[in-house]
């Protein structure tokens, strides 16, 4: 399963109101385990920046004036997302501007259907705590201390680690079930996003009891006074 988590940084809150796209980050994910595929674009959103909106990200209309515009990389994000489930907190913002900017480019926007956002999983999961991104990073135990201002990439990371620990934490996809295609981690990935190293994948070991192990249990069940489990049989 391909997941891509993605953040964006903008000029305000309403892409109908002429606010735009100033940066993207995405995250690929396979089986819930951390790649190393990564996207980052920062764009030249033809308009001004307004102070509130720079206080924020950091990103100046200097910075991003030399920067391209969405239209001409447009192609090299669909092509990075393909049919994969997207992620982001608050995910119906950040869909709002991809789609905008989409359109304006030319192209079919991304159907809401392949959305997830932890922002409604945490009010589910949390109902009545705080469901920021720091707020659930301090939650979940997810180091933060380096995010300074938003950046997309940046808090695409975040988002990854917070998704993965929402979501059942490291133990997932770590082959418990005999099927090798869901066990075995991604042929473009060594280390985890954390820096651990993975472990080359390794068949399943029968536990078969033997012949004679089954007999040294029979004994000993026979020798059990009063079974709960021999009630009634």
């Amino acid at each position: 399963m391909r997941e891509i988590i993605f953040d964006t940084e903008t000029t305000g809150f309403d892409p109908k109101s002429g606010d735009r796209m100033v940066e993207i980050g995405c995250v690929e994910l396979v089986d819930r385990r951390e790649t190393g595929n990564t996207l980052h674009i920062y764009f030249n959103p033809e308009r001004d920046m307004p102070a509130q909106a720079e206080a924020v990200h950091g990103l100046s209309i200097q910075f991003l004036s030399d920067k391209p515009l969405f239209a001409d990389k447009a192609d090299e994000i669909l092509a990075f997302v393909g049919d994969a489930q997207l992620v982001a907190h608050n995910a119906r913002f950040d869909f709002s501007f991809l789609n905008a900017e989409m359109a304006r480019a030319g192209r079919a926007g991304i159907s809401m259907d392949r959305m997830i956002c932890t922002q409604d999983m945490a009010r589910k999961m949390h109902p009545g705590a705080k469901h920021t991104l720091d707020a659930l990073c301090t939650r979940y135990g997810i180091d933060r201390s380096h995010r300074v201002k938003h950046g997309a990439l940046l808090d695409a990371e975040l988002l990854m680690h917070l998704y993965i620990e929402m979501t059942g934490g490291r133990q997932i996809g770590l082959g418990l079930t005999g099927n090798r295609e869901v066990a075995q981690p991604s042929p473009s990935f060594v280390t985890g996003g954390d820096g651990a190293s993975q472990r080359a994948y390794r068949e399943p070991r029968a536990h078969a009891a033997t012949p004679a192990e089954l007999a040294r249990h029979n004994e000993f069940v026979a020798s059990l006074n009063q079974a709960i489990w021999l009630e009634g049989a």
